[in-house]
């Protein structure tokens, strides 16, 4: 099951954090059809946050079309956001934790890391490099 976590520095509010975390679950595999999603309690137990924020990002998901509701059982994945090519993810993810693990020896820091790589992506983004 997916576990939540907020970033307060982020600029990004907690419901649309839920949303963008379910939507990397999803493209990545690691949510599929059918898995449940913790209950509104839980994510408000561990994240103490207030529940309609929890409810909010529920309902932009049953919006997208990627869960849905069922009262008193739960909140269940329904669409899929997974990509064909997700074998060629698992080499790639090696490479960029080995780039990481570099970077660290290196001496960057969490947040430079971070930095580092969404300054780099955008910047092939803008390209058009693929």
């Amino acid at each position: 099951m997916i576990e939540f976590h907020l970033d307060g520095r982020s600029g990004v509010s907690p419901y649309l954090q839920i949303v963008q975390q379910v939507r990397h679950a999803l493209r990545l595999g690691l949510l599929t059809e059918g898995d449940q999603l913790p209950t509104v309690k839980d994510v408000v137990a561990v994240l103490a946050i207030n529940p309609h924020t929890v409810l909010k990002a529920y309902r932009e998901l049953e919006h997208d079309g990627l869960a849905t509701a069922r009262p008193g059982v739960g909140t269940f994945i329904t669409g899929s956001l997974a990509t064909p090519g997700l074998a060629v993810m698992r080499p790639l993810r090696r490479e960029i934790d080995g780039w990481i693990g570099r970077a660290r020896g290196a001496g960057l820091d969490d947040e430079s890391i971070e930095a580092l790589f969404l300054a780099s992506f955008r910047a092939s983004a803008a390209e058009g490099v693929a």
